[in-house]
């Protein structure tokens, strides 16, 4: 059954609404100041056309549209989290900005004051940071209301009342980059109140250092989708390093696990490698942790001196875990960077979800793929139709040699177009990465698979009356009969592909991001000890909750929503200490 947003309630008579009340009586939009989407449909036609493109202008344009030189007139404060008692508490989200449910769910376990987490009670994170892809699909500044902002407003309205406001920081990611980082910059860097909700807003430009209890340092970097880092923030942050000694333990945070794409595209890692040789080394500092979302899931790779950590299940469509690579090598041994950082094997310690729940989900396309995507079923009911009649028309044995001929020729390119189009399915001509042979051939038997369906089905159309009425009845019969039907068994061949091609490391993101799948959740909470120990619990949600209700007579800082299913959380694995 297809989830749905909340849906409005009856609104209260203003009348008797308590004078100065700010809190939201009821689900409606206009009372919350943001409208609750549902999850983007990924495969939807125009979607796809419209995020494609805007990817290709980014990848063309990028550099003119590149707003961090233009940051070097910004603030270049370095910031500093402590708590009260001289630790601190810090939570880390990414891949957030997707459907009302997971998304807020997410942000509702966040304002929590504490979580009691398989018999641990872990307190409300003093310093909340996102890591990357707070909207989605795109950019823009109604996106950032309705799909992040919005949602963690609700989650905690006001800062606390027993204690300081939480502060929120944020690195961008590659769909925060869409419209060049303008939305972004006037949400987190550059808001005149500073604040989203009881979080305060206190970064001025789109990366940051943050100074934290036991020596140990974040750095958030903003890559540009995995462009080269900028001089000012260069600058930036070796002016920040220089208040690093040996003893300091430093955090790294970027938009995208380049450690794991690494693997088949060893340039990934470039930028970062450049970033750790040439800003932090040099002060003998260390880095003990990266980390990064874009990838939904979670997925803990780790040696003596470092782990790397992907966590991006904030609320974004999940990401298969069971094709992780089981040991990496960082740097990867094929790189520019190969000369002068030694590489240093990393095994695969942790992830969520376990394996077999990841394969398993993975089954679930047959159903999910034609009611996420509806306007792609439709797509392929036209396609099929359009081939079918081409078909039909040209095995006519009453046709003439001469209309034969005419058939023909929409035929050929009929033909063509499907073939090209299941091949650029399987490996779009923007994508990075070397298209290897299993692209083409499962690409191509894709393709021929379509025909092969639009063949039996001109078949089976010959055989029914429709085809003798007089016209314009068959053409209108084939599209009102034939096309839903056609469309229907046409998503589920494209599902049994993906789930094929999935096997083979080909369409891995279409097969999960075809399906939507909101629950499997997960965030990272970690504590900064006084005397330097880092301890980190991964927060895993098996399943999200579906429904909510208003709390209009709740304290000014409790969550404007609440859930009315439980929402259970436990350890996606036990907690790692670093120190």
């Amino acid at each position: 059954m297809t989830e749905h947003p909340p849906r409005p309630t009856e609104q209260p008579d203003p009348s008797t609404e308590p004078l100065g009340s700010s809190r939201p009586h009821s689900l409606d939009p206009k009372e919350l100041g943001f409208t609750p989407q549902r999850p983007v449909p990924w495969l939807a036609p125009l979607l796809l056309i419209s995020t494609g493109l805007r990817t290709l202008l980014a990848l063309l344009f990028g550099a003119y549209l590149d707003k961090r030189e233009l940051q070097n007139a910004l603030p270049n404060r370095v910031h500093r989290q402590v708590g009260p008692d001289g630790d601190l508490w810090l939570d880390f989200v990414a891949d957030l900005g997707d459907g009302f449910h997971a998304t807020y769910s997410v942000a509702w376990l966040l304002s929590r004051p504490e979580l009691e987490v398989d018999g641990q009670r872990l307190p409300r994170g003093q310093m909340l940071l996102m890591g990357g892809d707070q909207v989605y699909p795109t950019a823009s500044g109604e996106a950032y209301e309705n799909r992040s902002k919005g949602p963690y407003e609700a989650a905690l309205p006001q800062p606390p009342a027993d204690g300081p406001a939480p502060t929120l920081y944020a690195v961008p990611g590659n769909h925060d980059w869409y419209d060049g980082l303008t939305a972004f910059l006037r949400v987190f860097a550059a808001s005149r109140d500073a604040n989203i909700g009881g979080w305060q807003t206190p970064q001025a430009r789109s990366y940051f250092a943050v100074e934290l209890p036991g020596g140990w340092w974040l750095y958030g970097l903003d890559g540009q989708s995995g462009a080269y880092l900028d001089d000012p923030q260069l600058r930036y942050f070796e002016e920040a390093a220089t208040r690093l000694t040996p003893e300091s333990k430093v955090i790294i945070s970027v938009p995208e696990p380049s450690w794991v794409k690494a693997v088949d595209r060893p340039g990934e890692y470039d930028t970062v490698e450049y970033f750790l040789r040439t800003v932090v080394a040099p002060r003998g500092a260390q880095v003990r942790l990266m980390l990064s979302g874009d990838l939904h899931h979670y997925a803990r790779y780790s040696h003596p001196d470092r782990e790397l950590i992907t966590c991006g299940g904030g609320g974004a469509y999940l990401y298969p875990t069971h094709k992780l690579p089981e040991r990496i090598e960082v740097p990867p041994r094929d790189t520019l960077m190969r000369r002068t950082s030694h590489s240093e094997p990393y095994d695969l310690v942790g992830r969520y979800p376990e394996p077999a729940v990841s394969r398993r989900y993975g089954w679930g396309i047959f159903a999910r793929l034609p009611l996420r995507n509806p306007g792609f079923a439709t797509l392929l009911g036209i396609l099929q139709t359009m081939l079918m009649l081409t078909m039909a028309g040209v095995a006519l044995p009453r046709a003439e040699a001469n209309a034969q001929r005419l058939f023909s020729i929409p035929l050929v390119i009929m033909l063509t177009v499907t073939l090209l189009g299941a091949a650029f399915f399987a490996k779009p001509p923007s994508a990075s990465g070397k298209r290897h042979v299993r692209h083409w051939l499962l690409g191509l038997g894709h393709g021929f698979a379509h025909i092969g369906l639009a063949a039996v089905g001109a078949w089976v159309w010959l055989q029914l009356p429709f085809w003798d009425a007089p016209w314009p009845l068959p053409a209108v019969a084939a599209v009102v009969v034939y096309g839903p039907v056609a469309g229907l068994v046409a998503s589920q061949l494209t599902a049994l592909y993906l789930l094929v091609a999935g096997a083979f490391g080909v369409n891995l993101n279409e097969l999960y991001a075809a399906q939507g799948i909101e629950d499997a959740k997960i965030f990272l909470r970690l504590h900064f000890a006084a005397d330097g120990t880092l301890t980190g619990y991964p927060i895993a949600v098996d399943r999200i909750c579906r429904r909510w209700r208003a709390e209009p007579d709740a304290p000014p800082d409790a969550a404007w929503i609440s859930p009315e299913q439980p929402l259970r959380v436990r350890l996606a694995e036990p907690p790692f200490t670093l120190r």
